[in-house]
C-alpha cells in the first residue's frame, strides 16, 4: 500500500466554473452520505446564510472493512449490515423529500476487489446510486469542511482527516491572502487543490497525501502483538514511515502562523475525554483548542487504562474503544513530525465538505463575512 499523492503539475485539477450568484431563494434540503471503511453516515441540511443548518443526520457503525485488510475483499457480514444502514438512510431521504444529494464511498470501496459488486449491491437493494471517490477529492473535502474554524492568523494550515481505512493531510498556504479572507480562501477549495491565480490571492495547497492507513486497517496490521504499549508504539512509527513522501515532512516549520486542524472520531474522541464528558457534545468539541500537552496527558491516560479500561471508559464510548488507540497512534506520530503548541478539533469532515460543495455549486450560501 503506497501513499498517493499528485506528482506534478498535471496533477492539480484544471478550475471548474465558478459558483452561481447567491440565490437564498433557491436553498432547498441537501444531503451527503459518507459510507467509510468503519461507519456510515449521513447529513440532511439546509443553507442558512453562509453555514447550513442539520435538518437530519444518521450514524451507525459497520465495520464494512473488517477483515479487508487480509482478504482483500469485503466480508458478507458487513455488506449485510452496510446495506441495512443504508436502507434507513433512503428512507430519511425520500421523508425528507431532499432535492440535491451527494451519496459517496471511500478507501474500503477504493480497495476491495468486489467493491464494484457491491456498489451493484447497494443500487439494486436500497435504490441509492453511491460513487466510489478518489482520495484527492476526499482530502479536498476535509478541507473544505474545516474553513469555519481557519484563524485569520494563520499562514500555514495542515488539515488531518484520520479515517477508518486511510488517513488525508493536506499543507495549505495561506500567507498571500488577507487576513480576513484565509476561511474564504479555505472554502474556495472546493473546486480543486488549484495554484494560485485569478483576481485575487488564493489559498495554495503545497502538498496533499493519501495514506492507505487509518484507525481500522493500522490496528489490522498489528492485531498479532499482545503487548498493549508496544502495539501503540508500533503502529505510530510505522504510520511515520508512511510520511517520507509528503514534501513537508523535513521542513522545518515555524510554530508563529501555524495551525493544525485535526478532523476525525480519533481527535473528538480524545477532546470529549479531556472535557471529561460521559455524554458527547458537539458544540464542547467542535472548534476546541487542545495542547500538545493535554493530547499527550490524555493518550497517556488511555495506555494506563489497558484494554478493558478502555472498553468500559463512558468518554471513549463502546463503538470506539478497540480503535482508539489506533487513532492515538497516529496522532501522536504527526504531532511528533510537526512540533506545534495546539491543535484545532474538528467535528466535521468529508459530509460537511459534500454539502458546502453542492450548496456552493447552487449559490445558496451567503459570501464568507
Amino acid at each position: 500500500m503506497t501513499p498517493e499523492r499528485p506528482v506534478g503539475a498535471g496533477a492539480i485539477p484544471k478550475s471548474v466554473e465558478p459558483p452561481r450568484p447567491y440565490q437564498p431563494e433557491r436553498a432547498g434540503l441537501y444531503a451527503a452520505l459518507d459510507l467509510g471503511t468503519n461507519s456510515c453516515r449521513m447529513l440532511i441540511a439546509r443553507p442558512r446564510g453562509s453555514q447550513f443548518e442539520v435538518v437530519d443526520s444518521f450514524s451507525k457503525t459497520v465495520e464494512l472493512g473488517r477483515g479487508l485488510e487480509s482478504s482483500g475483499r469485503l466480508g458478507h457480514g458487513s455488506m449485510a449490515r452496510t446495506v441495512q444502514a443504508l436502507r434507513i438512510c433512503r428512507r430519511k431521504l425520500e421523508s425528507h423529500e431532499v432535492g440535491s444529494m451527494r451519496l459517496v464511498a471511500t478507501e474500503a470501496c477504493r480497495r476491495a476487489r468486489n467493491g464494484g459488486d457491491f456498489m451493484r449491491k447497494v443500487r439494486r437493494e436500497t435504490g441509492l446510486d453511491l460513487e466510489v471517490i478518489q482520495p484527492e477529492e476526499e482530502a479536498r473535502l476535509a478541507v473544505v469542511s474545516c474553513a469555519p474554524l481557519v484563524s485569520s492568523r494563520t499562514e500555514q494550515l495542515l488539515v488531518v482527516d484520520i479515517g477508518g481505512g486511510s488517513t488525508e493531510l493536506v499543507w495549505v498556504d495561506l500567507s498571500q491572502v488577507a487576513p480576513p479572507e484565509r476561511a474564504r480562501a479555505i472554502m474556495e477549495l472546493h473546486r480543486g487543490f488549484r495554484p494560485k491565480g485569478g483576481h485575487r490571492p488564493a489559498a495554495e495547497v503545497v502538498d496533499w497525501i493519501s495514506v492507505p492507513l487509518g484507525v481500522a486497517t493500522l490496528k489490522d496490521q498489528f492485531d498479532d502483538v499482545d503487548d498493549d504499549a508496544a502495539r501503540f508504539a508500533l503502529m505510530s512509527w510505522y504510520f511515520e514511515e508512511q510520511l517520507a513522501a509528503f514534501s513537508p515532512y523535513e521542513r522545518d516549520q515555524a510554530r508563529e502562523g501555524f495551525q493544525i486542524i485535526g478532523t476525525s472520531g480519533t481527535v473528538t474522541t480524545v477532546a470529549a475525554s479531556f472535557l471529561g464528558l460521559r455524554r458527547y457534545d458537539r458544540n464542547k468539541v467542535d472548534g476546541l483548542r487542545m495542547t500538545t500537552d493535554q493530547i499527550d496527558r490524555v493518550i497517556r491516560e488511555y495506555l494506563a487504562l489497558g484494554p478493558e479500561g478502555r472498553r468500559t471508559d463512558p468518554r471513549i464510548g463502546r463503538d470506539r474503544h478497540s480503535l482508539i488507540m489506533s487513532g492515538a497512534a497516529i496522532l501522536q506520530a504527526l504531532l511528533r513530525v510537526w512540533p506545534t503548541d495546539t491543535m484545532s478539533v474538528a467535528d466535521r469532515g468529508l459530509r460537511e465538505g459534500l454539502l458546502y460543495a453542492q450548496m456552493s455549486r447552487d449559490g445558496v450560501l451567503a459570501p464568507q463575512e
